[in-house]
């Protein structure tokens, strides 16, 4: 285990919300975080364990979820000074893709936090969400990243494919007919699925409903393009898709990490059919 401390100088100044636990799993799902904030002198006492915490040995604040101990109990984010006392980052990340996000386990025993740094303090309503445009932004947000991963991957296929000159063929792989529609399958879907999440982007900029209610069908559509195109570029190139001194290796497994973010895509193509269907069939409760 490390402290979460460091030196100013070394120090990102970055702060993160921290949600995850072992038990609760992802918020997004419901449940009451075991996370416990109890009142201490004129602040709080906290103290629990937090999973997924991505860059918890960079960050200088963290705004933790958490539950009070109170009767009933509320529930909001506490905001801590990561190098407050009482703080430990154990280092649990052992993940398939996304290696240096270094998300690992942040645990608080009896940290202090002061009494005027929370926010959202309150009672936990039954179906409660975060505003729609948060999650719209959190959905569109990570569809962008994993696109972008795809298209690191179609580049470093575009190169590989120009310089790979088989000694039977005489000439480069990215000369061939069907190398050249398969990168075109390729860039077709990630250009489709880059438009659709900038012009969504523009529209949830603008406040318009309908565009922040597609939002997930745009991450579903965007992360399933970005997953397939970097899985047909490793199918292309063989064995060298799959080593690891190439980059798209790396770009393969970091890919995958698509589908574990909230909203995940059970969640997404039920919400949308329940839309659909409703509007189809007005007098069908769900």
């Amino acid at each position: 285990m490390m402290s979460a401390g460091g030196t100013e100088s070394t120090r990102v100044i970055f702060r993160r919300l921290l949600r995850v636990e072992p038990e609760l799993g992802t918020p997004a799902r419901g449940g009451l975080p075991a996370t416990t904030a109890r009142l201490h002198g004129e602040g709080w006492s906290l103290t629990g364990r937090k999973i997924f915490s991505t860059g918890a040995e960079g960050l200088r604040w963290m705004a933790v979820r958490a539950r009070t101990d109170e009767t009933p109990a509320r529930v909001g984010s506490f905001l801590v000074r990561a190098d407050a006392p009482g703080i430990g980052v154990e280092r649990t990340w052992d993940h398939l893709g996304l290696r240096a996000s270094r998300s690992d386990d942040v645990i608080f025993t009896g940290t202090p936090v002061a009494p005027g740094a929370t926010t959202g303090l309150a009672e936990p309503a039954p179906g409660a969400s975060a505003p729609a445009t948060f999650l719209a932004w959190n959905a569109l947000g990570l569809t962008a990243l994993y696109l972008g991963v795809a298209d690191a991957a179609r580049d470093w296929l575009a190169g590989f494919l120009a310089e790979r000159t088989p000694a039977a063929l005489g000439r480069p792989l990215a000369t061939l007919p069907r190398f050249q529609a398969a990168v075109g399958e390729i860039e077709a879907a990630l250009a489709a699925a880059g438009d659709l999440v900038d012009a969504l982007a523009q529209r949830v900029d603008a406040g318009q409903p309908d565009a922040i209610a597609r939002a997930g069908i745009a991450k579903l559509t965007g992360t399933r393009a970005a997953i397939g195109a970097v899985e047909q570029a490793v199918a292309l190139v063989g064995n060298n898709g799959l080593t690891r001194r190439n980059p798209l290796e790396r770009h393969y497994r970091d890919v995958l990490c698509a589908r574990v973010h909230t909203p995940q895509d059970d969640s997404i193509l039920a919400a949308a059919g329940r839309s659909a269907l409703q509007a189809a069939a007005p007098h069908l409760t769900f």
